[in-house]
């Protein structure tokens, strides 16, 4: 494959009438002089080319929650693409340990046959050490205090990649220190964890926030909780859902200046009802009523979001007025940093996996290519 004459941008750089070379599901080299011999060439003059957006947090889509039922994982993967999404982390929220390991064994049992789209990178599990007084949509029948054997089956080379848990409860440090030991990233979420406490967590091995600002205290200019300690501290990146309901547009700005694009990663918390039109739908144990524009309880409280990754690249300009760098670090590098991938997803290099998506001028997504192969594409736009 050779994508001729594009715009490509990267967090790291900007270039013009570039050329890839894909080989596989990898990049062989950028700007090469000539396309091999045989090879297909696809003129990319009319788009921007960018890494392939990761999205840490989505719960589900198309009609689906994983929670529910872990074994839709892959029917929604197929539809990310459209989204510019090539890489994720399906979310279980708090729930039996048996739906844990159900979405473990769908991991393990791996792709259905001829499957095409987004790669899910491990499951991101929020809860059950969460504090009930923000549960969110969290069921608290199912949360638990944190014990190192509870989480004894879980491992990265077990499909689990990322915990989210609140650091203030007891036994929290020693099971944070044991998943980092299982090469699993832990994210401080969901938790009235103070600031001091937060410092401890992070101390204890805690490298990630679970959508800042939302699920924890409010900030207290004489009493910092678990939002400034993640804000405060560089050890710590921090997710964030810049749909404008969950964090207003001015505090998306000030967390992207706080933190900087490589310590902000962009995630959509979305649920069932993304891609589908405003009904009620299921997040976990509950029933969620979606509007045009957000996803709520019977009682108001937010439970997950609707929005895209496209979308929320689109917003990240409009909030900030930050570069296309540095809003494409957010949702593409810097993920691939939280989950120690960096040398192998979230830019175009050689030698990196062919996540690759084509946007128009106005950032829509054109075409989505994951591991080499096209795997979405809008045929009034291009033509492959």
């Amino acid at each position: 494959m050779y994508l001729s004459a594009a715009r490509l941008v990267t967090p790291a750089v900007e270039m013009q009438d570039t050329a890839l070379c894909i080989q596989g599901a990898r990049i062989a080299a950028v700007t090469p002089p000539h396309p091999p011999p045989d090879a297909h060439v696809v003129d990319a003059s009319n788009f921007i080319v960018v890494p392939g957006f990761i999205d840490l947090q989505l719960n589900g889509g198309c009609g689906f929650d994983f929670t529910a039922d872990p074994t839709t994982l892959w029917r929604v993967a197929q539809e990310l693409p459209r989204y510019g999404v090539t890489a994720f982390l399906p979310t279980i929220i708090t729930a039996p340990y048996e739906t844990i390991r159900a979405a473990q064994a769908v991991l393990r049992a791996g792709a259905p046959e001829n499957f095409r789209g987004a790669t899910p990178l491990g499951l991101h599990l929020e809860g059950p050490f969460l504090n009930p007084a923000k549960r969110g949509a969290h069921n608290p029948a199912y949360m638990r205090l944190p014990t190192v054997n509870a989480a004894r089956e879980w491992s990265r080379e077990n499909y689990v990649r990322l915990v989210t848990l609140a650091p203030e409860l007891k036994g929290a440090p020693q099971l944070i220190r044991a998943l980092c030991e299982q090469n699993i990233v832990v994210s401080a979420g969901h938790s009235m964890a103070t600031f001091d406490q937060a410092r401890r967590g992070f101390d204890a091995g805690i490298t990630y926030g679970t959508h800042l600002f939302n699920a924890m205290p409010q900030m207290d200019h004489r009493a910092p909780g678990l939002a400034i300690a993640l804000l405060n501290d560089s050890r710590v990146t921090v997710g964030i859902i810049p749909d404008g309901i969950h964090v207003h547009p001015a505090l998306v700005a000030l967390a992207l200046k706080q933190k900087a694009p490589q310590q902000l990663s962009v995630v959509t918390d979305a649920m069932a009802a993304l891609g589908m039109a405003p009904g009620e739908y299921l997040l976990g144990d509950f029933r969620v009523t979606v509007n045009e524009n957000s996803a709520r309880l019977a009682d108001g409280r937010l439970a997950g979001s609707i929005l895209s990754m496209d979308q929320a690249l689109r917003n990240m300009l409009a909030f900030t007025n930050c570069s296309l760098r540095d809003a494409l670090a957010t949702m593409t590098t810097t993920p691939a940093r939280v989950l120690h991938l960096e040398n192998e997803r979230g830019e175009i290099a050689p030698g990196y996996f062919a996540d690759l998506v084509l946007l128009t001028q106005d950032l829509r997504v054109a075409a989505t290519m994951v591991a080499g192969q096209w795997a979405w594409h809008d045929r009034g736009v291009i033509a492959l």
